[in-house]
C-alpha cells in the first residue's frame, strides 16, 4: 500500500521499508529506492555461518554483546533513508542491551560489520558501501575476500590487509578474540 511520503516524494523510509512484506529475495534501500539483491550462492552463505559461529561463541563466552546475521537491517542514512542488510554485524551490549530485540531496526549502528564479497561485487561500490558503514557510526568493517583468502579490515585507521594467516584482533571492540583469517574459508 502506497502511503503518503512514498506518494508524493517516490523514497521511502527505513520504517516503511522495514514494514513491507518480504519479497522473498534480498533487497536494500539506497537513498529511499528499493535496490534488489541477487541471492549470493552457497560458498557465500556458508563463510557467513563460519563468521556467525567464530564470532558469536566468542561473544557468547564473554559476554559481549549481540551478533546478527541474516542481512539484518542497519539505518545509514536518514533524508533519504537508506538500509543496509550487512552479512554480519555485532553491537556490544553497551549499545544495544542485552535481551531479545525489537523488531524494526535498531535506533543504533553495530559496532562491527562483517560483508563478504560475492561474485558479482566490484570494490568500487564495496567501497562506498564500507564508507556509508563508517560515517554512520559503525566503528569497524570487515569485508572478507573469497577468493583471495583474505580480509579488508577499516576501522578508522589506515585500511588493513590480513591474509589466512594473520590474525584478526579487535581488543577495543572484542577483548581477547583472536582469529587466524583463514579460519573464516575452511
Amino acid at each position: 500500500m502506497a502511503t503518503a511520503a512514498q506518494t508524493t516524494q517516490g523514497l521511502l523510509t527505513a520504517e516503511e521499508f522495514a514494514g513491507r512484506p518480504d519479497p522473498g529475495y534480498p533487497e536494500e534501500l539506497e537513498e529511499g529506492r528499493i535496490v534488489r539483491m541477487p541471492p549470493p550462492g552457497g560458498r557465500h552463505g556458508q563463510i557467513c555461518g563460519k563468521v556467525v559461529r567464530i564470532l558469536g561463541n566468542h561473544t557468547d563466552d564473554h559476554d559481549l554483546g549481540h551478533v546478527l546475521s541474516n542481512d539484518s537491517g542497519v539505518v545509514t542514512a536518514r533524508g533519504p533513508d537508506s538500509v543496509r542488510g550487512p552479512d554480519v554485524s555485532f553491537y556490544r551490549y553497551e549499545r544495544l542491551p542485552r535481551g531479545p530485540l525489537a523488531g524494526g531496526y535498531p535506533d543504533v549502528p553495530p559496532d562491527l560489520v562483517v560483508e563478504v564479497l560475492s561474485p558479482d561485487d566490484r570494490w568500487p561500490k564495496v567501497l562506498a558501501k564500507v564508507a556509508e558503514y563508517l560515517n554512520a557510526g559503525v566503528a569497524a568493517v570487515a569485508v572478507l575476500d573469497p577468493e583471495e583468502k583474505a580480509l579488508h579490515l577499516y576501522d578508522g585507521e589506515r585500511p588493513r590487509i590480513l591474509g589466512a594467516a594473520d590474525e584478526l584482533t579487535l581488543p577495543a571492540l572484542l577483548g581477547e578474540f583472536r582469529v587466524a583469517v583463514g579460519r573464516f574459508f575452511d
